[in-house]
């Protein structure tokens, strides 16, 4: 989830659904992109973890609204079980001063990354709490799926920039990693959709995942998304309305789920992204693909 209201699924659940073993080994270059002084990578160690997970407390708890339980409220870490079978996308700002003005690297954005055979080990999808997935994952069964989750980044750093590079290192692990589908729950703040009317229904009517990508809200959580008929819809004011995020994951072909679902923990109001990956315009492919450039 991004503060600035797009980020990934949050709740658990087990999955069934059973995932293609993995026969080959990853090794994905040290930095994964950089811009200025900004650099993407994956978290080396518990530290950074643990770092990234400081990050997502500040940004979900503090600053979202999001209610913590009793371990969360002591450790001030957004942590779950799920964490340990992640890889942790990060940006870091090596030119980030502390209070005394001091120069020192800043974890400033996350991604938490959770491929289908790690999904296996650790009981299912995330986002499998939220959304009935199990009809997606059975049609498209031997393909390689990589769930996002918990994306996040620092106020100040809440630009194209940031997310460009956030993109950048995402779609240099889906290369080394051969996915073939991306999925995960985008969030709007708030828990009620009524005041995402212009946006969901936008999402509803224009950019829904039908046939083979089709994805429901489970009975008991869904909430309807097309809350406005189409021709009643100022178009440009719903796009408008859209998160930065969630108008990326659009440029490269994200679709939505039948159905809001609203998160009381989190404080959201999260919808279902699916991108196949082969579906993504070989201009974005190319564009986030491209080699270091001198930050603007």
């Amino acid at each position: 989830m991004w503060t600035i209201n797009a980020g990934f699924g949050r709740t658990i659940i087990a999955s069934t659904q059973p995932t293609q073993p993995h026969a080959k080994k990853v090794k994905l270059d040290e930095t994964l992109g950089r811009l200025g002084t900004l650099e993407a990578r994956l978290a080396r160690g518990k530290k950074e973890i643990r770092r990234a997970q400081r990050l997502r407390y500040d940004i979900f708890y503090k600053e979202g609204g999001a209610i913590p339980d009793a371990r969360t409220a002591f450790t001030r870490r957004d942590a779950d079980r799920f964490d340990k079978y992640c890889d942790h996308l990060i940006v870091i700002d090596h030119a980030a001063k502390n209070r005394r003005g001091k120069v020192k690297p800043r974890i400033v954005g996350a991604y938490r990354l959770l491929r289908d055979e790690m999904a296996a080990k650790a009981g299912g999808f995330y986002s499998a709490d939220e959304y009935d997935i199990e009809p997606l994952l059975a049609r498209h069964a031997g393909k390689r799926i990589l769930e996002l989750g918990r994306s996040c980044v620092l106020a100040e750093y809440r630009s194209k920039r940031t997310i460009e590079l956030l993109w950048r290192g995402l779609l240099a692990y889906v290369r080394a990693h051969d996915i073939d589908v991306m999925i995960g729950c985008a969030s709007f703040p708030g828990v009620s959709p009524l005041a995402h009317a212009q946006a969901l229904s936008y999402l509803a009517h224009y950019a829904s995942a039908d046939g083979v990508w089709s994805v429901k809200a489970r009975n008991d959580l869904y909430k309807s998304m097309a809350l406005l008929p189409k021709d009643a819809l100022d178009v440009k004011s719903a796009r408008e309305a859209l998160s930065p995020l969630i108008k990326g994951y659009m440029r490269l072909g994200a679709r939505f789920g039948d159905g809001a679902v609203v998160d009381i923990k989190f404080n959201t109001t999260d919808v279902f992204v699916v991108m196949p990956v082969a579906e993504i315009d070989a201009r974005y492919i190319e564009y986030f693909s491209g080699t270091e450039r001198r930050a603007a």
